[in-house]
């Protein structure tokens, strides 16, 4: 990886005495688990394949150790912090280990689930940008699913998260934790594991291990057989929801409200099938029998 900026990244020591100079600790509340180690942020960024070309997206920046590997490579970036305290004091962090980067960083003070083009316009002039972050834990999934519904030229992310969240987004049919955020995330694009990351490099360290996940959109932004079939996204997410709502229930028990009899024929699946063995294809497939139903 090609280093455009001078400066350096952040130690343990450096993240200490940040915290400790801002009135910073950690807290549950944000899911707060900052990275120490300069290696970790570099290998995110590497996984990315972030270029001095890219417009970046990072949501929780916390103290800055991945933002200031992000802008490392010459690339221009916005995060997004709910944390005011966090907000405020990041651009100082850049400032400090970075300063020629400082006229591509813009922190952004707002809760990453509310964000829209509209509020957030940094975005919407580029033909496409990325998202790269250390996710908090008990927000990732709904993070990753809100934006890519939200920006249609979010064409790709790596992101850190917990390990079994990195498992669940990246499973497949027929495996135990292939769930509604697997199939949901497969209507965008493709996911794709790309590294298991340590406790020891955090601060404070968590008490689970924590994995990197790589997401490529579909060219043309959502599910090709979607496209071919005329299905929309919120026709065939209600079907997931309801089939993984009740996931030991056949497909026919647990879409009845939803499914008529003959849908299920149209689309050539087979309704003694549960829903944690479809594919997002099938899904689409199903939504499109059930709207050939209605023309009938």
């Amino acid at each position: 990886m090609a280093e455009h900026a001078s400066g350096r990244l952040l130690g343990a020591a450096d993240i200490r005495r940040i915290a400790a100079e801002a009135g910073i600790s950690p807290t549950k509340k944000f899911g707060q688990n900052f990275v120490i180690d300069p290696g970790t942020v570099r290998k995110i960024v590497r996984a990315a394949g972030v270029t001095a070309q890219d417009h970046v997206m990072e949501v929780g920046p916390g103290l800055g150790s991945l933002s200031l590997a992000i802008l490392e490579t010459g690339a221009t970036m916005t995060a997004v912090e709910i944390d005011p305290s966090v907000a405020e004091r990041v651009p100082h962090t850049i400032a400090e280990f970075m300063p020629e980067a400082t006229d591509r960083f813009r922190v952004v003070l707002s809760d990453a689930l509310a964000v829209t083009p509209e509020n957030l316009p940094d975005f919407n002039n580029d033909d496409h940008f990325m998202l790269v972050a250390n996710l908090p834990y008990n927000v990732a999934t709904p993070i990753v699913l809100t934006l890519l519904e939200r920006f249609p030229n979010l064409t790709s992310f790596v992101v850190m998260v917990q390990k079994e969240v990195a498992d669940r987004l990246c499973a497949k049919p027929g495996s135990k934790i292939y769930g509604a955020p697997s199939v949901k995330l497969a209507w965008f694009g493709e996911a794709e594991h790309a590294g298991t990351i340590g406790r020891n490099v955090f601060w404070p360290a968590p008490n689970v291990d924590s994995a990197l996940v790589k997401f490529t959109r579909y060219e043309q932004g959502s599910l090709p057989v979607a496209e071919e079939l005329h299905v929309d996204r919120r026709e065939v997410f209600a079907l997931v929801d309801a089939a993984f709502g009740q996931r030991r229930k056949t497909l026919h028990a647990a879409l009845k409200k939803l499914v008529p009899n003959e849908a299920f024929a149209i689309a050539d699946i087979d309704p003694t099938r549960r829903g944690e063995t479809l594919t997002i294809d099938e899904f689409a497939r199903l939504a499109w029998g059930v709207k050939e139903c209605a023309h009938e």
